[in-house]
């Protein structure tokens, strides 16, 4: 047996994190699988699933603190890109590229971070489903995060639910 769904969420220009949570338990609850699993999935190139603790407290965006400081602490490891030429990517085949054939700014480039931490965090999650319900223990939560700090944009989740 198999299920699947698509979230939507648009994103602001800055890294942001979304609990999908309540739509993953949904729809392993409407799928009446009992054991199975369910996989949370981004397509987009810099963005990311991930599973953590919910922790209440939030910055005066709305972000959670551990969400906030995971991503303070991945900001060592690849700083915000602030200008051209801080990392190679994007060189100017790619810039020219995105002009001619997608019609984008070239200051729209400038999101090499977001793609580096996109291969850290991962782009999906496997959850179990034990007794028709998402194992995610006490305090685990789905997250979706936009890693693309350069522009608002439109970001789809996948959810593919395989079980019986």
């Amino acid at each position: 047996m198999s299920h699947s769904s698509s979230i939507t969420r648009t994103t602001p220009a800055r890294q942001e994190f979304f609990d999908v949570t309540d739509e993953v338990v949904e729809l392993v609850r409407s799928s009446e699988v009992s054991r199975g699993i369910v996989l949370a999935y981004t397509p987009h190139t810099s963005c990311c699933v991930l599973l953590q603790e919910e922790s209440e407290d939030t910055t005066y965006f709305g972000t959670q603190l551990i969400l906030q400081d995971t991503l303070n602490v991945l900001a060592r490891i690849a700083p915000p890109v602030r200008h051209e030429g801080q990392y190679l990517h994007p060189g100017p085949i790619h810039v020219k590229n995105a002009a001619d054939l997608r019609d984008e700014l070239p200051e729209w480039g400038l999101n090499t971070d977001g793609h580096i931490l996109s291969s850290i965090l991962g782009r999906s999650e496997s959850i179990p489903i034990v007794d028709g319900e998402p194992l995610l223990g006490e305090f685990g939560r789905v997250y979706f995060g936009d890693l693309d700090s350069v522009r608002s944009r439109t970001r789809t989740i996948h959810l593919q639910i395989v079980g019986g």
